[in-house]
């Protein structure tokens, strides 16, 4: 029987995209199947990339209306890009983090091929637009969270599904009223399908948490909000998906003191 550990591993680091569709749906079959053995494997993750889309810090992206074609295109870009790098994010939380049991697996099994099926859906979509992935420049911000957590699962489950993925739940509808102003109808329901699997996924990332803050004896809510301040991460911005946030896990309590604690880092206090 072969290890899911090693076919995880051997999907994350695949540098060609077709193949790491490929190889995440199989891992995602041969474990439904029961075909792969889950003894812990200690490795050490490589995440695998094609040459292109060229990587820059964000503030090198140039913004682009998207009443243009270019523009129109650059969006669906930046939201493939989003897509393709949440496959490898649910990979490395299986292979990073071993000793977690049968759910936790299947749960980010299940979440890198969602995240392979998106990925699918916004590139198609890009190609009848007259463009491929990589044909534009993209950000690393996600995966350098994923680099920067990797020594810690709980961190890793709070500042990458629970934070940076769950900012995604807010920007989806600006983003699908802006292509439904442009026509893009076929955009907005791409995004629709995103938008409702995405609220899965950030619940996951929560359920773990919340699993983790309850072994080490810490209150979930008030341990997310320090490590935000810890690794000085991007805090969530107005206006907030309520509706899907609430779906994914986040209490009415903790949205309040979110943009709270949120306000009140933007503008503390002045010295006397």
């Amino acid at each position: 029987m072969h290890n899911v550990f090693d076919h995880a591993a051997a999907a994350l680091a695949c540098l060609d995209v077709e193949q790491k569709l490929s190889l995440t749906a199989a891992l995602q079959r041969d474990w439904t199947d029961g075909t792969l053995d889950a003894t812990p494997r200690t490795l050490d993750p490589v995440c695998g990339r094609p040459e292109r889309p060229l990587l820059v810090p964000p503030a090198q992206l140039a913004a682009r209306g998207a009443h243009t074609l270019e523009g129109h295109a650059a969006l669906i870009h930046a939201i493939a890009h989003i897509e393709f790098n949440a496959i490898n994010l649910a990979l490395d939380h299986i292979v990073r983090f071993p000793t977690f049991p049968a759910a936790y697996i299947a749960d980010w099994i299940r979440v890198a091929a969602e995240e392979a099926y998106h990925f699918g859906l916004v590139r198609d979509h890009l190609q009848t637009l007259g463009y491929a992935y990589g044909d534009f420049p993209a950000h690393d911000g996600l995966w350098q969270m994923t680099v920067r957590t990797a020594h810690d699962p709980l961190a890793r489950m709070a500042l990458v599904p629970r934070l940076l993925e769950a900012r995604g739940l807010d920007a989806t509808p600006p983003i699908q009223r802006k292509l439904q102003g442009i026509g893009d109808t076929a955009g907005v329901a791409i995004l629709d399908i995103i938008l409702r699997d995405e609220v899965g996924h950030v619940a996951v990332g929560d359920h773990w948490f919340r699993v983790l803050c309850a072994e080490r004896g810490v209150e979930a809510e008030v341990t997310y909000r320090a490590l935000l301040a810890e690794y000085a991460a991007p805090w969530p911005q107005p206006p907030l998906n309520e509706k899907a946030r609430r779906a994914a896990g986040f209490s009415d309590a903790e949205m309040l003191a979110l943009s709270s604690s949120r306000q009140r880092s933007a503008n503390p206090p002045k010295a006397d």
